[in-house]
């Protein structure tokens, strides 16, 4: 009997495995790029309608056009590898929210929310790229869908999944909230692994070079990031690897981001 529940959950997690688009690494997606989707719409909607939009129109401009620039630059490197289908349902849409919290997320299907409170560390439209294109690529790499995934397996177990998706039960919904980092009251962000933010890192890093913004400056804002105000570091970065190694990494790519470089006139 213990041999078939082993040979079950073998099964089950052997049919839950996916590709990260782009680095192709092995992940554990054990719910649908539809459910996901669909999910996603209902809780950003709701998000927005529970949080105050800002009025500062030059920010708001700012956010939107930057995120535009980045989903066109995202399309771009998905077309160019053959792999535009990776997008199929994506409905952008950019947002800025007024909120003290230092923080931006980025759902299933290109909800992003900037929250103001990271606005004077961006400083500018580059270091909101850099945010923005970060992000985004946790997104387009479903890495939220996969830290979901592992910890619906060790809360929810395999067999209460399905239910729990379709009763969209509480603790599912505070999975979903934690796993996009959608607000702190909801509980505890769900980390991601060092392997997930060297992908965000390095494609957000392509990302924003595509989109006409100077890779040069992703070290310099993680750099303002690590500072954190002279205090404690933000609560954006509670949860992410040491500062130095990213910014050494980042540094690293950069002359391969700056092939993807394209420069607005």
């Amino acid at each position: 009997m213990l041999r078939d529940a082993v040979v079950v959950v073998f099964v089950f997690l052997f049919a839950g495995c996916s590709s990260v688009p782009i680095t192709g690494r092995s992940q554990l997606s054990l719910v649908s790029d539809s459910e996901m989707m669909t999910m996603s719409y209902q809780e950003y909607d709701k998000f927005i309608k529970e949080n105050k939009l800002s009025t500062d129109k030059v920010s708001v401009e700012m956010v939107r056009r930057v995120g535009g620039r980045i989903e066109k630059a995202v399309g771009t490197f998905f077309a160019e590898k053959g792999m535009s289908d990776q997008l199929k349902g994506y409905k952008w849409e950019f947002n800025l929210v007024e909120s003290k919290e230092v923080n931006a997320w980025c759902m299933p299907g290109g909800k992003v929310v900037v929250y103001s409170g990271i606005l004077p560390i961006t400083k500018d439209e580059t270091g909101l790229a850099v945010v923005m294109g970060h992000e985004i690529a946790h997104a387009v790499a479903r890495h939220g869908q996969e830290r979901m995934s592992q910890q619906m397996l060790a809360q929810l177990g395999a067999v209460a999944l399905d239910a729990a998706l379709a009763q969209k039960s509480d603790e599912t919904r505070t999975l979903w909230m934690s796993a996009y980092g959608v607000g702190a009251q909801v509980g505890a962000l769900l980390p991601y692994s060092r392997k997930h933010e060297s992908e965000a890192d390095e494609l957000g890093l392509y990302f924003m070079a595509l989109a006409g913004y100077d890779p040069n400056q992703a070290p310099v804002f993680w750099e303002r990031m690590a500072q954190g105000g002279g205090g404690q570091p933000p609560e954006f970065l509670s949860t992410h690897p040491g500062h130095d190694t990213r910014i050494s990494d980042l540094r690293r790519l950069i002359p391969e981001a700056m092939k993807y470089y394209r420069p607005q006139k």
